[in-house]
C-alpha cells in the first residue's frame, strides 16, 4: 500500500531562543514528543544536540481547529490530515552556538521562543536573532512563552520589550502569540498561525541531490556478528533534489590521507521519514539515509557537517576560502593572523586570516568545508571561554 504523501515531512520548522525559555517543552507540547533523547541531555537539562521531532497536522472538520491527533474532542468528530511537520530543536546554552548555525541551515521556518518572565532580550536571544539575520529567515513567528507564570502587567511590558527587540530585523514583522507551553495554553492559536504563515516550500525535485548532514549512527548493538552487522546510518535534511534506495551516493569532504581528503561512496540502503520507510526521499523534513558505509565510520556523529550527493555532483572540498566580510558592530575588526570560527551550511571548521585585499579576507582552514560561491558563512571570535558571534561572510 502506497504511504500518503502527506504523512511524510516537507518542511522543517526551528525552535530558537535562550536556554531554559521553553523551546523543547514547546515541541513536546504540540508532537507530544521530548527532543532532546540523548542521556547526557537528560542529565544535565539542556539541549546539546540538534533534537527532532515529526507531527502530523489535523483540521477539525466541525471547529476548523488545528491539531496533532485525528480526533477533535472537544466538537466529538474527525479530523482531516493536513501534513506532516518536522521540528529542529536548537540547544539555547551560550557555548552550542555552533549547533544552532547548523540547525538554522536545516530551517525552513522559525519559532523564537521568548519567555515573558525574563527581560527581553536574553543575551542567547539576541545572538539567535542575529543567525536569523545571517541565513536571511523571513518565516518567522515569536513565541511570547511563560504566561502562566506572570500577571497581565508584565506580559504586556514583555510585548513591548520583544517588539523593540526585533524592531530592524528580518523578524521586524513577525506576529507575537502569548502561549504557555507547560499548560498547553494558546497552543492552538499557535499552530493555526502556523498553518496560515509556514507553507510547504516549492522545491525542484530534479536538481541534483543535496543532503546535509547533522548526524551520523552505528545501529549495530555490541557483540553483533559480523555477517549480521548493518552500514551506517546518516541523519540530516535533503536540501534539493531526490535521492532514491539503491542509487550511489558521495559524502565530502570524507577521510583525510596522505595530505588530502577523499570523498566517501557507498549506495543508499533504506530511506526513512517521519518513522516511515521509503523507496525515494524528496526535500524538507528530516531524513535517515541507511547506507553500505562501515559503521565505524559513521559512529558518534563523526561524519556530522559533512554533504552527500551524487558522485562528482556536490560543492568543491575546500581548505581555503575567500569572504567578504560583513561585521554587526563597526569595532569588530579582522586582521591579519586573527583566528576565526566558521560556520558554513552544517560545517564548523577554524581559519587563520592570511590576507586581506580589496575587501576580501582570506582564510585558511583547519579542517575543509564543502561550499559553493554566494554561500553565506557564519563569523565568530574567541572572547575567553566561548566564541561570540561577531559578523557574516560571503563566499568569493
Amino acid at each position: 500500500m502506497e504511504t500518503d504523501t502527506r504523512l511524510i515531512p516537507q518542511i522543517n520548522i526551528g525552535t530558537l531562543g535562550h536556554v531554559d525559555h521553553g523551546k523543547s517543552t514547546l515541541v513536546e507540547a504540540m508532537t507530544g514528543k521530548w527532543p532532546a533523547l540523548h542521556s547526557e541531555e537528560l542529565k544535565r537539562g539542556i539541549t546539546i544536540k540538534l533534537g527532532y521531532a515529526d507531527a502530523a497536522v489535523y483540521k477539525c472538520a466541525k471547529g476548523g481547529e488545528y491539531l496533532t491527533k485525528d480526533k477533535c474532542l472537544a466538537h466529538a468528530c474527525e479530523c482531516e490530515l493536513v501534513r506532516t511537520v518536522s521540528f529542529v530543536d536548537a540547544p539555547g546554552h551560550e557555548t552550542l552556538m555552533a549547533t544552532v548555525l547548523a540547525g538554522a541551515s536545516l530551517m525552513d521556518a522559525v519559532l523564537l521562543v521568548i519567555a515573558a518572565n525574563e527581560k527581553c532580550p536574553q543575551p542567547q536571544t539576541a545572538e539567535h536573532l542575529m543567525v536569523l539575520n545571517i541565513v536571511g529567515m523571513k518565516n518567522i513567528i515569536i513565541v511570547q512563552n511563560k504566561i502562566d507564570l506572570v500577571d497581565s502587567k508584565r506580559a504586556m511590558e514583555s510585548y513591548k520589550e520583544i517588539r523593540e527587540f526585533v524592531k530592524g530585523t528580518v523578524a521586524a514583522d513577525a506576529p507575537i502569540i502569548p502561549v504557555s507551553a507547560q499548560q498547553k495554553i494558546n497552543v492552538d492559536v499557535l499552530m493555526a498561525t502556523m498553518e496560515e504563515r509556514f507553507k510547504t516550500p516549492q522545491r525542484d525535485p530534479s536538481k541534483s541531490p543535496k543532503m546535509y548532514i547533522v548526524r551520523s549512527f552505528d545501529v549495530n548493538k555490541p557483540g553483533t556478528e559480523i555477517e549480521k552487522l548493518k552500514g551506517g546510518v546518516l541523519g540530516g535534511s535533503l536540501i534539493e533534489g531526490t535521492l532514491k534506495v539503491g542509487d550511489e551516493i558521495e559524502v565530502r569532504p570524507g577521510l583525510q590521507g596522505k595530505g588530502k581528503w577523499t570523498p566517501l561512496k557507498s549506495k543508499i540502503t533504506g530511506l526513512q521519514k517521519a518513522s516511515k520507510n521509503l523507496e525515494e526521499a524528496g526535500p524538507g523534513g528530516l531524513l535517515g539515509v541507511m547506507t553500505g558505509l562501515d559503521p565505524g565510520l559513521t559512529k558518534a556523529d563523526s561524519l556530522a557537517g559533512s554533504v552527500a550527493g551524487m558522485p562528482g555532483k556536490l560543492p568543491a572540498v575546500l581548505d581555503k576560502i575567500n569572504l567578504e566580510i560583513h561585521t554587526f558592530e563597526k569595532t569588530d575588526i579582522v586582521k591579519s593572523g586573527d583566528m576565526l570560527m566558521i560556520n558554513v551550511g552544517v560545517g564548523r571548521t577554524l581559519g587563520t586570516v592570511t590576507s586581506i585585499k580589496k575587501g576580501v579576507t582570506e582564510l585558511t582552514l583547519k579542517l575543509p568545508v564543502v561550499a559553493d560561491k554566494g554561500e553565506r558563512a557564519a563569523l565568530s571570535k574567541r572572547l575567553g571561554d566561548r566564541w561570540k558571534l561577531f559578523g557574516w561572510g560571503l563566499l568569493k
